[in-house]
């Protein structure tokens, strides 16, 4: 192992594979650190940009940096421009290449662009391991591909142009794809809207297929190295259908879990979750959900809001990648269905603090004064409030962990939905997507309420805009004025109507939408002030009726005297005046002949 601690920004467009990766490294090997994830290459220049920001503010401060990148694991999908774009804003920062790309001529130009190292995917994570350290050392290591190895096999200029056609033109297909299933997740979206972006998607498939038929790849050469659909667990199935030739299922999960390092990465990324219809593609939804916009558009205040942008996506990042790892340990650990109730209040206490000791660091120490606190063990002081505030009130997690582990049906609107259909996976994403923003909150609100006004924590994690002490003191007072207003009316008056209220990502940031669930026990529990808020909205809605009954006929009695009676007396007085004033004319007239 290494004196010094490797710490490496991922750069992966695949987040199934970003989180097996990131579990492999993590649990493994504890000298190499993995500080950022980015899906994009935009993205990724803005983390290292963001980085450099606060090293730079740690340094004035004086303060120890645990940030500084010293490696990037990069996958060549993102296009060679991005690694020429790195190496020339960052010529110290060694690059390995992490990827399914094998052409020739392309690994040639990354060689010759400066970068240090490449990796195929499908190797072992030891040999993987051991080049991100040699690499991270600033020595060359470069796996050859066979085909690489024999010259004959170079391709020809025509060959490289039209597998250049063939990567970019699916590298744009599948962006806008993305960005079309984005916007078909919105629930508010019109009928017009939506036919309108169906018939989109369609177009983008067809010419998908048009695209993998008329530009085929040579014989030989994986299909996997275009642009890839978001799904490489379904390509991982593959791998452990060939395992499966000398290693049953069950020795395949328990190779994951001991963490052998001989496993190809797909392979063990996959043999924990394969067997799950639906459960990739929920996830890859929300984790490119989480890269587009993270504003808030209720008229809720969250904890979160208090975060910039980037913090709020790595936070959100680290949950999803814990749920996973939950998922995983219940499955190892051979949970039954009937326990999960039991047991949810202590996998929601373990997600939140699991997902704490990531986002702020396991020994994370800050200077206030001439004290030296540690900051997640002060954070992790407030379970007790966490738990009973946040954790204990979300909702439908053992449903939801159910339908991920066993593929149990959802019940939607009281009628029970199979796992692989389009509704129970709707229901499936949005449950998920509530879970993630309220253990979010419960992982900011600690830090709110113990170091809020603290000048670095400001500098490093909150937004631009509610860095001042007054702005600060108002989204608290605001926080806590909403779970006041959410304890004493909104929850009672959500528990009588029998419904949820479930926060979930959308392209333009976090709305909120009801989903009906029985909660007579519920209701049937309730006392004191929220009692008598059900009270009163049962008495409103018995007397509004007979109360609108009754204006109404009284408005109909008004309109009938206004009309009928005064009205026509009003019409009588002035058929009297017009017919006097027509005598009275018609008698100077006889008068002047």
């Amino acid at each position: 192992m290494s004196d010094r601690t490797i710490k490496l920004l991922l750069v992966e467009p695949d987040p199934i594979f970003r989180i097996g990766f990131a579990r492999l490294i993590n649990e493994s090997h504890p000298d190499i650190q993995i500080v950022a994830e980015a899906e994009t290459g935009a993205s990724a220049r803005k983390i290292l940009a963001d980085l450099a920001r606060e090293n730079a503010t740690a340094f004035s401060s004086g303060l120890p940096s645990d940030t500084a990148v010293n490696l990037i694991v990069l996958e060549l999908q993102l296009g060679l421009e991005l690694c020429q774009q790195l190496k020339s804003h960052y010529p110290d920062l060694p690059i390995l290449i992490l990827s399914s790309l094998q052409e020739p001529a392309l690994l040639a130009s990354a060689k010759a662009v400066g970068i240090e190292g490449y990796c195929p995917k499908g190797t072992s994570i030891a040999e993987v391991v051991v080049a991100i350290r040699q690499v991270a050392s600033r020595r060359n290591y470069w796996i050859e591909a066979e085909f690489l190895q024999n010259p004959l096999a170079a391709p020809s200029i025509l060959a490289l142009i039209r597998n250049h056609l063939r990567w970019t033109g699916l590298q744009q297909i599948d962006t806008t794809l993305a960005a079309v299933n984005a916007r078909l997740q919105i629930p508010d979206l019109s009928l017009l809207d939506r036919a309108f972006l169906a018939g989109q998607r369609r177009e983008l498939l067809a010419s998908r297929w048009l695209v993998t038929h008329l530009l085929p790849l040579p014989a030989g050469k994986s299909q996997s190295t275009g642009a890839q659909e978001p799904s490489r667990l379904r390509n991982g199935i593959e791998d452990v259908t060939q395992l499966s030739q000398t290693q049953t299922r069950e020795e395949a999960e328990l190779s994951s879990q001991t963490n052998v390092p001989s496993g190809s990465l797909v392979r063990l990324e996959s043999a924990s979750l394969s067997h799950q219809v639906g459960v990739n593609e929920i996830l890859e939804i929300t984790a490119a959900k989480l890269e587009s916009s993270l504003q808030n558009l209720t008229t809720s205040t969250l904890e979160t809001d208090i975060l910039r942008e980037g913090k709020k996506r790595e936070l959100f990042n680290i949950i999803l990648r814990k749920v996973v790892e939950v998922l995983e340990d219940l499955r190892f650990a051979q949970v039954q269905p009937h326990q999960l109730g039991e047991m949810q209040y202590l996998i929601l206490r373990d997600l939140w603090q699991g997902a704490t000791v990531d986002f702020f660091g396991r020994y994370a120490v800050l200077q206030v004064g001439d004290r030296s606190l540690e900051i997640v063990n002060l954070l992790l002081q407030d379970v007790e409030t966490v738990q009973a505030e946040i954790l204990n009130k979300i909702p439908l997690v053992s449903e939801l962990l159910s339908y991920l582990l066993f593929q149990t049906p959802l019940v939607i609107d009281n009628f029970p939905y199979k796992a692989d259909t389009p509704e129970a996976k709707a229901r499936a994403e949005i449950i998920l997507h509530n879970l993630l923003i309220h253990i979010a909150n419960a992982v900011t609100q600690p830090l709110l309420n113990r170091l809020a006004d603290v000048e670095i924590i400001k500098q490093n994690f909150y937004d631009s805009r509610l860095i001042s002490t007054r702005e600060i003191e108002r989204f608290r007072n605001n926080l806590s004025w909403k779970y006041r207003w959410q304890k004493y009316y909104v929850e009672p008056k959500a528990v009588f109507e029998s419904r949820y209220e479930l926060f979930l990502f959308i392209s333009r940031g976090i709305v909120k939408t009801s989903v009906y669930a029985p909660r007579g026990q519920e209701l049937q529990q309730l006392s004191g002030i929220p009692q008598l808020v059900t009270l009163a909205l049962e008495i409103r809605d018995a007397i509004a009726p007979r109360f609108r009954a009754v204006i109404a006929f009284l408005g109909s009695g008004v309109v009938y005297v206004l009309t009928q009676v005064i009205g026509r007396a009003i019409g009588l007085v002035g058929r009297g005046i017009l017919q006097g004033i027509g005598s009275s004319a018609s008698a100077s007239r006889k008068k002047k002949f």
